[in-house]
């Protein structure tokens, strides 16, 4: 290999090195300042989440939401007696949304992702007097929390995560701002 080719391969490798770089997120975070937080509504059995990102580099991002809540069931009998007080223990949903890199622009782009409804009836019905003769459903959830995963690049890296929490556990309808608290990191 001659020292002129040698060069080129060099030059180009950097070139490469750098422009794969910059197409990368750099510091990705929610828009609207320090203390921004998503939006949330709870759906009964689902929770969705809507916000924006900044600081997104070029590339198709991935956008999960995991969120843990207090199920509240009912069991029944083939003679439909149900029994009170019988809830499961708490569950985890989860939901994503996938977002193609013609969408970002100058790095930012809104979000909207819904977590899949829980499987119901519950199988094998632990939460009732008796698994053969009973059918535990889930009739509505109560979010205690709720995670955002943000993704960009190739292979798929975590750029931003966003943990919240409700307290109160939510009820049906548009989580109040005030009662959701957020950390990003």
């Amino acid at each position: 290999m001659s020292r002129f080719t040698s060069k080129r391969l060099i030059t180009a490798t950097a070139l490469v090195a750098l422009l794969g770089t910059a197409a990368y997120a750099s510091s990705v975070h929610l828009k609207g300042g320090p203390n921004s937080k998503p939006a949330f509504t709870d759906l009964m059995l689902t929770l969705r989440t809507t916000g924006a990102l900044a600081g997104l580099g070029f590339g198709d991002v991935l956008v999960g939401l995991s969120a843990t809540a207090n199920a509240t069931a009912t069991c029944s009998n083939g003679a439909n007696h149900q029994p009170p007080g019988q809830n499961p223990a708490p569950i985890t949903v989860s939901g994503s949304e996938a977002i193609p890199a013609s969408e970002v622009q100058n790095g930012n782009v809104s979000f909207s992702v819904t977590t899949n409804p829980p499987v119901t009836p519950i199988p094998g019905a632990p939460g009732c007097p008796n698994s053969k003769n009973w059918t535990e459903d889930i009739t509505d959830l109560s979010f205690t929390s709720a995670t955002i995963t943000v993704q960009q690049g190739t292979p798929l890296a975590t750029v931003l995560t966003v943990t919240c929490m409700f307290s109160p556990a939510t009820t049906d309808g548009p989580v109040p701002s005030g009662t959701v608290s957020c950390t990003s990191s």
